[in-house]
């Protein structure tokens, strides 16, 4: 594989135009010494506010402190984030444009989008994962149940007459309850809204009984009882989630999210190293953990190369639950 050229020793072009030696190209990786030397941009493809842009800012705003640079949040939402993938897809690939992955772009958006425009595992290069984030089923405080099996047993009962928001026809929140009223044996009306938010907000106001949602986005609200949380989605209990149980415990059941950072295709692979090597340092601060465990996140820092693993088999996984949940391509 060639190693990307990119920028040239000033001094060296001097002595070009002067009848000197010819310019010689500085090589990715000693220009990986100075990098960065400017401020990066990070292509958000999710809206202000949103638990993957929250997360996504805690990411740049450390990073760039230990790098000595800022780095840009760039938000490009849209088409459950396909156009800010390809308007990172189509970056130049010189280290200084990053794009902010989430579950939604890469894994659910090739079994939702029929022209797709950009391929998730071929058109990027991967930096690191860097946080994985449970879904949590969350209720209304008057719904009666207060555990995963009290919860079953209602919707047994009750069938139909539960209504089950989500984020909208194939997002996360939309997969992660079909998948677990398949794993469950029940049923449920699936009402869908224009967004998280939104989805959110019903639940807290009555509208809808319950959703499965990222844990990011109603912590907050079940830390002060607007909504009562039953169950999330990792294998076992984790301190982050307090006694929140795991719905595996009850049910077989999994299906989370991760977070991550990649680069357009041919970014030189020095640069992207010492980000993740930089984000490395940076997780294990006591500061960042306390900022993640506030938004519901686990920080998972990965090799590139466990990152395009756990996204295709994240892709696998999500492709069988839209098959069975019977989800038309658009």
């Amino acid at each position: 594989m060639k190693i990307r050229v990119y920028l040239w020793y000033a001094a060296a072009a001097a002595a070009a135009a002067a009848g000197g030696l010819p310019a010689k190209p500085v090589q990715a990786a000693d220009a990986a010494k100075t990098y960065p030397d400017r401020p990066i941009r990070m292509i958000m493809p999710n809206a202000p506010g949103s638990s993957i842009d929250t997360m996504g800012r805690i990411v740049a705003s450390k990073l760039g402190e230990a790098l000595g640079q800022q780095i840009v949040i760039d938000n490009r939402a849209g088409a459950g984030g396909t156009i800010g993938m390809e308007i990172g897809k189509n970056a130049t690939p010189d280290g200084y444009t990053i794009i902010g992955s989430s579950t939604a772009a890469m894994s659910i958006a090739p079994h939702i989008y029929k022209n797709l425009p950009y391929d998730p595992l071929k058109d990027f290069e991967f930096i690191t994962n860097y946080a994985i984030t449970a879904n949590m089923l969350v209720v209304n405080p008057a719904l009666p149940a207060k555990t995963i099996k009290e919860f079953i047993e209602l919707a047994k009962a009750r069938g139909k007459a539960l209504n089950m928001a989500s984020a909208g026809p194939g997002s996360q929140s939309h997969l992660a309850g079909a998948a677990f009223l398949m794993a469950a044996h029940i049923e449920s009306t699936h009402v869908p809204y224009k967004g998280g938010g939104p989805s959110v907000a019903a639940v807290v106001a009555g509208e809808s009984q319950w959703t499965l949602t990222p844990a990011p986005a109603v912590m907050g609200l079940v830390r002060n009882g607007r909504l009562r949380a039953l169950g999330h989605t990792l294998p076992q209990r984790a301190s982050i989630y307090g006694d929140i149980p795991a719905i595996a415990e009850t049910v077989a059941f999994q299906y989370n999210a991760q977070a991550g950072l990649l680069a357009p295709k041919g970014t030189p692979r020095p640069m992207m190293d010492k980000l993740r090597s930089v984000l490395a340092q940076v997780e294990r601060t006591p500061e960042f953990k306390s900022l993640f465990e506030a938004q519901g996140a686990v920080p998972d820092i990965t090799t590139s190369e466990e990152f395009r693993r756990l996204t295709a088999e994240q892709t696998a996984i999500t492709g069988r639950i839209v098959r069975a949940a019977g989800l038309k391509v658009e």
